[in-house]
């Protein structure tokens, strides 16, 4: 890092700015400086490079082709430390930010959260709730929770469960069934957004999925849930979703037999990134608590 010291390192921040921003007014906007200052500091750092980095034109600052190499690198390092000051600046807030589905953390963790906040109670638990593949590089994200076949390229996943699924209803429903066969003679809740089909259990039941009939119709597992503990038919559920929901009572499984869909829940973080002492605690109370649950276990 020697040649460092030949070059403001202000100076390189204002070019990486400019190549970024695309103009002295966004870039001067961006630094808290006026458009002139900011020129004058490209100029420098020009300079000092031996090269000129930008064509100045109407449309803004281009950058030259020489140029490019050298200001993306710039622009990655400037990230990963902007990335570093803010990772500080979390851990010293003493908060744990963790990305789930809304399912996930509606029907499971947020029930447990009490249990963590009284055995760590200065510690603070934000949950970011989104259905998609959040970047755990991202500053302020410690922890995700994916589920799928576990190739997930860029990540550090460590395994929690597999994923399980049986056919849940209300106990009145249950009482009309004996058999798999059986299934054929209530109505079907469906989830036309779930990741797996009635295929994956009634086939290794011997049974073929063309005995189901007709029944509601949700966009989502939680309403399908609902509408099974209503009565209104036959749910092929995720166990950590009807966890709770057989363990008061709510929901029976009519033939008490878990099968595995092939996928598997992780919890995924930045391979980059060393956890802190809050993030080493919550990790540990999530996957103590999920092994002694029992889940994916069936």
């Amino acid at each position: 890092m020697k040649s460092l010291n030949a070059h403001s390192l202000h100076g390189l921040r204002v070019i990486e700015a400019v190549a970024r921003n695309g103009t002295l007014s966004r870039a001067a906007a961006e630094l808290g400086s006026s458009i002139g200052a900011v020129s004058q500091q490209v100029a420098r750092a020009e300079k000092a490079l031996g090269l000129q980095l930008f064509d100045r034109s109407r449309e803004g600052m281009l950058v030259r082709p020489e140029a490019a190499e050298f200001l993306s690198r710039l622009g990655e390092g400037f990230a990963r430390v902007s990335q570093a000051v803010e990772a500080l600046e979390h851990r010293r807030d003493k908060v744990v930010t963790i990305s789930v589905a809304p399912i996930f953390a509606t029907r499971w963790l947020i029930w447990r959260l009490k249990d963590f906040y009284a055995q760590h109670p200065d510690i603070k638990v934000r949950i970011d709730i989104n259905t998609g593949l959040i970047d755990p590089a991202r500053a302020d994200m410690d922890f995700g929770i994916r589920i799928g076949p576990g190739d997930w390229p860029g990540v550090k996943a460590e395994p929690l469960f597999d994923q399980l699924i049986v056919p849940v209803c209300s106990p009145e429903v249950a009482c009309q069934l004996r058999t798999p066969a059986d299934l054929s003679r209530v109505p079907i809740i469906r989830d036309p957004a779930a990741m797996f089909g009635w295929d994956a259990w009634l086939g290794p039941e011997g049974v073929s999925d063309d005995i189901l009939g007709e029944g509601p119709e949700f966009p989502d597992s939680a309403m399908c849930l609902d509408a099974a503990i209503s009565g209104m038919g036959v749910f092929l559920a995720f166990e950590v979703l009807v966890h709770d929901a057989l363990r008061m009572g709510s929901l029976v499984m009519p033939f008490p037999r878990y099968r595995r869909t092939g996928f598997r829940y992780a919890l995924v973080s930045a391979p980059d990134r060393v956890p802190g002492p809050d993030q080493q605690l919550f990790r540990r109370w999530l996957k103590k608590t999920l092994r002694e649950e029992g889940l994916g276990e069936g």
